[in-house]
């Protein structure tokens, strides 16, 4: 079996997930779990996903970012969205994840995840009717699965643009 890079697995997955769906890929959604929470990230706009690697702890900064990590020569910023966002710090298991920002995004800002749930179809999930409103700008959406399990739209490029994350001095 010949060897081939996390990239080139990914660049073939979604070429031939654009051939099953009629030309499109972007009919895919990536689930996510951060915390305890369920999001949905068109996979148009989801860069590479990775193991945690090394990190290294950066001073004096806020404690929702975890350090900086080199992949490939590339140096990313490691935030943790669950602890941005609230909750308790994610915990370095074998199913934690970085989710590298697309390319378009230019940002080299990487995020930190509990788990990679797998591609999910949109034709899964149904508008949440009766979930209270979300404040966070980057919550572009909240949905059902067939399960009535609450998922939450995730939008990265309001979440690179907030303020409140741009802001990582302690």
């Amino acid at each position: 079996m010949a060897k081939l890079s996390l990239r080139e697995f990914q660049e073939e997955l979604a070429r031939k997930l654009s051939d099953t769906t009629g030309g499109t890929s972007t009919r895919a959604l990536l689930g996510l779990q951060s915390g305890g929470e369920l999001w949905l990230i068109d996979l148009a706009e989801s860069g590479e996903i990775l193991p945690v690697p090394t990190l290294t702890p950066v001073p004096l900064a806020t404690g929702w970012l975890r350090g900086v990590a080199n992949v490939r020569g590339v140096l990313y910023a490691v935030s943790d969205l669950a602890a941005f966002q609230g909750g308790n710090p994610t915990v370095l298991t074998g199913d934690a994840r970085l989710l590298l920002p697309h390319a378009k995004f230019g940002c080299n800002s990487a995020l930190l995840v509990s788990r990679v749930l797998g591609l999910r179809a949109r034709e899964d999930f149904e508008p949440a009717e009766n979930a209270e409103p979300d404040p966070r700008p980057w919550v572009a959406g909240q949905f059902t699965d067939t399960q009535g399990r609450l998922w939450r739209r995730f939008d990265p490029r309001r979440l690179y643009t907030d303020e409140r994350f741009l802001d990582v001095a302690a």
